[in-house]
């Protein structure tokens, strides 16, 4: 017993030692001084729990220090969390305000925020042009989720001109740079052999790698090719556990997938009510396919 205390003891004394642990003190000396921009970083590690205490309210009050003091990548993070409802109650116009500001003021996260917000229509007339011109600004700032957004519409022509070559380049930076949605996109295009060669094992690993990265999107094309078999083995059970991981994390068409799989009775017990129960989280997270269609009247 005393042997494992003084091992715990030892390695709280290892940890304390990190460097992340120093820099995150390091921060809070520097925030408490005025230095606005470590007043962001110090929020950026509270809102993840990195080497401090999760505090997602501090860390907004924190954001919204920053911001005050010009601090572009303040203001998208306030707004992410003003969209999201962490640690402030949830304002979609606010953030949205806050994501202007943000890339109006060289914060590269926001114009990506923006961005997204045209590009579905999201508060905002839909105008998947307008978001590929905020795309390209914050990819040509080295912002990689920004390059991975406008190689998506570059794989699918919306907003811009198809170009699968372009699109591919733009999903591989951002993938290497581990922007895991640039992994997803990068996998679809080796399912489909536009602009990269055909390759579905390929495209199956860029999933997983997603997926376990905590990327919904990556554990939803990774179930779709276990519950084919496309370029993996055909397992019906591990497609369940991943859509429901998804569908837990408000991706739509996982909740719809995993309904689907209650109702066949595959990879899961066959359970209409459960199945029920899915189809409605799709359609409250956004799938539309999954809502229920209004009865003609006198039927």
């Amino acid at each position: 017993m005393r042997i494992r205390i003084c091992l715990i003891a030892a390695s709280l004394v290892v940890a304390a030692c990190h460097p992340g642990n120093k820099e995150a003190k390091r921060l809070r000396g520097a925030c408490a001084s005025g230095d606005v921009a470590a007043c962001n970083s110090l929020a950026i590690r509270l809102s993840k729990g990195e080497y401090v205490l999760r505090d997602e309210a501090h860390a907004a009050e924190l954001f919204d220090q920053a911001c005050k003091g010009s601090v572009g990548d303040g203001c998208a993070g306030l707004g992410l969390a003003y969209q999201k409802g962490i640690g402030v109650k949830r304002d979609s116009a606010r953030a949205r305000s806050l994501f202007t500001q943000a890339c109006d003021t060289h914060g590269l996260d926001g114009c990506t925020s923006l961005g997204l917000l045209y590009r579905d229509g999201a508060g905002v007339s839909k105008d998947p042009a307008h978001a590929g011109v905020l795309f390209k600004q914050a990819c040509d700032g080295n912002n990689m989720a920004g390059c991975a957004q406008l190689g998506d519409l570059y794989a699918a022509g919306n907003g811009v001109t198809q170009d699968f070559p372009r699109a591919a380049e733009l999903l591989r930076r951002s993938c290497t740079a581990k922007v895991q949605i640039g992994c997803v996109g990068l996998g679809k295009l080796h399912n489909a052999g536009t602009g990269v060669p055909r390759d579905d094992s390929t495209a199956a690993a860029l999933y997983d790698q997603a997926c376990q990265e905590d990327e919904p999107a990556g554990c939803f094309q990774h179930a779709r090719v276990l519950e084919a078999g496309l370029g993996v083995t055909q397992d019906f059970t591990r497609a369940a556990q991943l859509y429901r991981q998804a569908c837990e994390e408000g991706h739509g068409e996982s909740c719809a997938r995993l309904a689907a799989m209650y109702e066949r009775g595959a990879g899961v017990r066959h359970d209409p009510d459960r199945a029920k129960e899915f189809r409605k989280r799709a359609c409250d997270d956004g799938h539309t396919e999954s809502c229920e269609k209004p009865k003609p009247a006198g039927a």
